[in-house]
């Protein structure tokens, strides 16, 4: 096995080693055949580093990239409360989200905005883009560390996710893969998430979640939410303002509010966007890479790309602060 930290193009704050670097031991070796030699390095290395990037090995379908992924022992779990569209290529594996080329997705750990995740995810390159479409990652006990004290503070008690599903985000029957309004009320209720059916036949959803979580076997701290993505900030100022006087504030598509419910300043989610961007980690994709994550010790970012790019995503082993926040 070759596993290295340096020897591969990429942009990094001093001090990062992510992500983890493996290559086969001779040219394109099989994925599968590598894996049962690798699965303890990787594992080693997704709880120091936080991410690996298996590189150069074969990988000549979607099908094998699921098979590896499910190989760490784990079922692939379904997209459920989700934020973003997705399709399912099949027995777990999902497109990557579909927002157009020319968009920016900023860091998030996936799920944070919910009080379960996955505490594994994986990407595959099937198709690297022409230009850009890096998948931008960082290390989350990094970021933790410094956000400032006041911020931390400030965010202790948690964060208030408000979504107004329907025309201008996604539909309630795709986030919750279903027609029947009774099974979207009893997803909630397991959730812990407050639901109202508006008088248009659409749906509100108010949760509150957790800001910093302790991952549950290093017992570090990692700043782990999506305020900065979920707030009305993350519009383009013209959508904003459009939507704003359009919908009113209860309504937009989707917004975030400290626990006691007050507004979050403009302002102090820059501050936090100032912190993401400063511990950034990114690479160039090439096709057949396959990069394996845990979700609570690195966020994962899109940037803009232009001409064909596939990027496929697994994700297994829930993990959930029910019932403890």
């Amino acid at each position: 096995m070759n596993l290295s930290i340096q020897r591969f193009e990429r942009t990094a704050p001093p001090g990062s080693e992510l992500p983890a670097l493996i290559t086969p031991a001779i040219a394109d070796e099989p994925l599968l055949d590598a894996a049962p030699r690798l699965r303890d390095a990787i594992e080693a290395q997704l709880l120091t580093v936080g991410g690996v990037l298996l590189r150069g090995f074969d990988v000549p379908s979607v099908d094998v990239f699921r098979a590896f992924a499910a190989s760490f022992g784990h079922p692939l779990l379904s997209y459920e409360f989700g934020s973003t569209p997705r399709t399912e290529v099949g027995g777990g594996v999902y497109t990557a989200t579909e927002y157009p080329a020319h968009q920016s997705i900023p860091l998030h750990n996936e799920q944070a905005y919910t009080r379960m995740w996955p505490m594994k995810a994986w990407f595959h390159c099937v198709t690297a883009a022409q230009e850009r479409g890096e998948t931008p990652i960082a290390d989350s006990r990094a970021i933790y560390r410094r956000m400032p004290a006041t911020i931390r503070e400030r965010f202790a008690a948690g964060i208030v996710y408000v979504r107004n599903y329907g025309e201008f985000d996604v539909p309630w029957q795709t986030v919750f893969n279903t027609e029947e309004r009774a099974e979207v009320e009893a997803f909630c209720r397991k959730a812990g998430i407050e639901w109202e059916w508006k008088p248009d036949g659409e749906l509100r959803t108010t949760q509150l979640c957790q800001a910093v979580e302790t991952h549950p076997v290093t017992g570090e701290k990692v700043w782990f939410n999506q305020a900065h993505l979920f707030h009305a900030s993350n519009l383009q100022p013209e959508v904003r303002e459009s939507l704003e006087d359009m919908l009113g504030m209860d309504n937009l598509p989707r917004n975030t509010y400290f626990a006691d419910g007050s507004v979050i300043p403009d302002g102090l989610l820059d501050e936090v966007r100032a912190v993401l961007d400063a511990e950034t980690v990114s690479f160039p994709w090439q096709a057949g890479d396959v990069l394996m994550l845990d979700n609570m010790l690195v966020a994962h970012a899109r940037a803009p790309f232009k001409g064909p790019r596939k990027v496929v995503v697994a994700m297994a082993e829930s993990r959930s602060n029910l019932g403890t926040f």
